[in-house]
């Protein structure tokens, strides 16, 4: 059998990390021996644990240790890191290092550093000043492509690695059986302390937030520059345009929550008033848009973008439909961000999380749990998970606000 020493440090019997380590070697078929583990005395100790990974080929050795070293295990010693060189655009070598959304260290030159634009699903390629993630599909003919996993450590943020972080006030358990308000409260007071650290919270909405009566309290959270970037679809901001032009979304009287006559047609009507002006900014400056959620997000000057796809009516003139250009919007805007909210709109929630670093403190609002699921399977295992009308969670999280 072939042999490979693994090491890995961090709270791993609390958060079940170790159980997790030992059975993945075991289903992918390959073996382990424990050499040595070190066991902190106090919760704030962190463990160590040294591993011989044991597998009867080589292949099956280096497959089980890429998929150790994406839950933060570490080979011991340094191995330089090997690179190769492409020669066409957007291809890059077989055996390519497929990237988590961990922060990732490569040890390049004699020392570790830190890849920057970290995201999963990307490759690592080398640059002058260092090591960078970088989509399959930007990557160039030229480019130094970063191959293995031996010379790779992925840092786990803390909340973890059962480090007890504070966001993680419920335990990242998706349940219906929980107080919306109580979780509005806490999810304000950490808003708060982004914007007290001069942080950035971005917003992933999608139509529901309107349906649900929602609008209002986003819009007023925007006004109160609680909200650093807008992310959503078409629809979102052709219903809340609907709403404000003639009270009602998807037809639906929101005062009376009665159907309206002929009112399957208002989205459509409110679409061509958009037209009619050219923007929806030309609409405001016109004075016929004076409030709402679109109207607060184009005045305060917050970036934002609506990704378009192939249900959209219209689309509205500030719907990107050219759905590379908005996956790039989307990752500028989340860039340097500490905190998002996605709120009711699994396509849109899941395509932010997938280029969302781990140590981002991700919320997901949803009367759906599977949503939250679908996330946390997807890789964005910090996602907290609330279980609410989007509408009702809205009103009591800006009711926080009301006195600030």
């Amino acid at each position: 059998m072939v042999t490979k020493s693994l090491t890995h440090v961090g709270h791993m019997i609390d958060s079940g990390l170790l159980s997790t380590i030992l059975n993945l070697i075991i289903e992918e078929g390959a073996d382990y021996e424990i050499i040595g583990f070190n066991v902190g005395k106090v919760p704030a100790d962190e463990s160590s644990i040294r591993i011989l990974l044991k597998a009867e080929n080589e292949v099956l050795l280096e497959a089980t240790a890429a998929k150790l070293i994406a839950l933060g295990v570490r080979a011991v010693g340094e191995t330089e890191a090997e690179w190769v060189e492409i020669s066409r655009d957007k291809a890059a070598p077989a055996d390519f290092y497929s990237t988590t959304n961990h922060s990732t260290d490569v040890f390049l030159e004699g020392k570790w550093q830190t890849a920057v634009n970290q995201r999963m699903d990307a490759a690592i390629v080398r640059r002058d000043d260092g090591p960078e993630c970088v989509k399959l599909r930007d990557i160039r003919r030229g480019d130094k492509v970063l191959v293995g996993s031996s010379s790779v450590r992925v840092c786990l943020p803390e909340s973890e690695s059962g480090g007890g972080d504070s966001f993680a006030f419920m335990n990242n358990d998706v349940s219906s059986e929980r107080n919306a308000t109580q979780s509005a409260e806490k999810i304000a007071a950490q808003i708060r302390d982004v914007k007290e650290k001069s942080g950035k919270v971005v917003v992933v909405a999608g139509p529901v937030v309107i349906h649900t009566g929602g609008a209002d309290a986003l819009a007023a959270l925007v006004r109160g520059g609680w909200i650093g970037g807008f992310l959503g679809g078409n629809a979102i901001a052709v219903h809340d345009l609907e709403y404000r032009l003639f009270g009602t979304s998807l037809g639906v009287d929101l005062a009376t929550g009665r159907p309206t006559h002929e009112g399957h047609k208002n989205h459509m009507m409110a679409i061509n008033t958009v037209f009619n002006h050219g923007s929806i900014k030309a609409m405001m400056e016109a004075g016929e848009l004076k409030e709402g959620l679109m109207f607060e997000v184009i005045r305060t000057g917050i970036p934002y973008c609506l990704a378009g796809s192939i249900r959209d009516d219209g689309p509205l003139p500030e719907t990107e439909m050219d759905m590379i250009k908005a996956q790039q919007a989307y990752a500028d805007i989340i860039a340097g961000t500490d905190m998002i909210l996605m709120l009711s709109t699994m396509l849109h929630s899941i395509g932010t999380g997938n280029m969302t670093p781990s140590w981002v403190k991700t919320v997901c609002v949803d009367i759906n749990p599977a949503v939250v699921t679908k996330l946390s399977d997807r890789g964005s295992a910090q996602t907290v998970g609330v279980v609410s009308d989007v509408g009702l969670f809205l009103r009591a999280l800006a009711g926080e606000f009301e006195t600030d």
